[in-house]
């Protein structure tokens, strides 16, 4: 059997008016007129069948049945405030918590972010750094990861935000000392490696040079480290184009060759499939590749 209510609206009005004891505190509170008030109070008396005040030469005086209407409505319009409040800040909560590998982090995604602050100061990102064997999604620490990999994610939601090519970098002062003007000129210089899964030995092999030996040469933890040796001048690194087309831009590195080898791993925005659809997610992932297509259009990446 269905609720027997009267108009909802003639219930706040009535609640209002109640609280304050005035009609025309009631119609301040609710941005209408006192003339709007004094009828939907007439309107909900006449539909209980009962008076709910008294109109007294100096205000308003609850009648007994209006005290004993009062208090309940008073506690269920907190509780459909208090619901709505609560639904709105699951969607709108003002802190997102982003993750992601710390060379993309540092190199790409940090100097970007005050866009972001500029564009949406009530929204702020708590950026962590995280490492692949790391799952900070997983674990709840965070609501957003920017993941380097295939895309096989199970149970989560991952688009794709950057896919990459390698190509030999150094530093303009190590190509003067030693030219390097054809692939093969690799073979008088220290490369520099990181753990990733792509390393030199694809890159020569993509180019033919399997007589070059592709271990030798100091080894770092991650691409920033192998990135900071490089303008070091320490050897020749074996770029990634979204960690190093800033720095080529600047003139700090150099890419001698034109030669290159697409990535099978890309970059990736990850987040768990019942969270994805959260307002702070969306607004978010929609700048991220904002920033990505104008990163690439102006790189001349593809």
């Amino acid at each position: 059997m269905g609720r027997r209510l009267p108009p909802i609206n003639a219930m706040r009005v009535f609640e209002a008016a109640g609280r304050h004891l005035s009609f025309t505190k009631a119609a301040d509170e609710l941005h209408v007129t006192q003339a709007a008030v004094s009828h939907q109070i007439k309107a909900l008396e006449e539909w209980l069948g009962v008076m709910l005040f008294q109109r007294l030469n100096r205000g308003l005086k609850l009648t007994e049945e209006g005290q004993e209407y009062l208090g309940p409505l008073t506690e269920a319009f907190d509780l459909m405030g208090g619901a709505t409040a609560k639904l709105m800040d699951q969607d709108n909560v003002k802190t997102l918590s982003v993750s992601a590998l710390s060379s993309f982090a540092s190199i790409w995604l940090l100097p970007r972010l005050k866009k972001f602050r500029d564009r949406y100061p009530d929204l702020n990102v708590h950026l962590v750094t995280s490492r692949q064997e790391s799952d900070l999604l997983l674990d709840g620490d965070v609501d957003l990861d920017i993941r380097y990999g295939e895309g096989r994610w199970q149970h989560m939601q991952a688009d794709v935000l950057l896919k990459e090519t390698l190509f030999p970098v150094c530093s303009p002062e190590l190509l003067a000392e030693k030219p390097l003007r054809k692939p093969g000129d690799i073979a008088k210089h220290s490369l520099l490696h990181d753990v990733m899964n792509v390393g030199w030995s694809d890159w020569l092999s993509h180019v033919g040079l399997e007589d070059v030996d592709s271990s030798k040469g100091p080894t770092f933890s991650n691409s920033q480290l192998v990135l900071q040796a490089a303008l070091n001048g320490e050897g020749v690194a074996l770029g990634r184009d979204v960690l190093v087309a800033d720095a080529i831009a600047r003139g700090d590195l150099v890419r001698p060759f034109e030669e290159s080898l697409p990535c099978r791993f890309s970059y990736y925005m990850v987040s768990a499939k019942n969270t994805s659809d959260q307002h702070k997610i969306r607004v978010f992932k929609k700048w991220l590749i904002s920033e990505a297509n104008d990163f690439c259009d102006t790189m001349n990446l593809t």
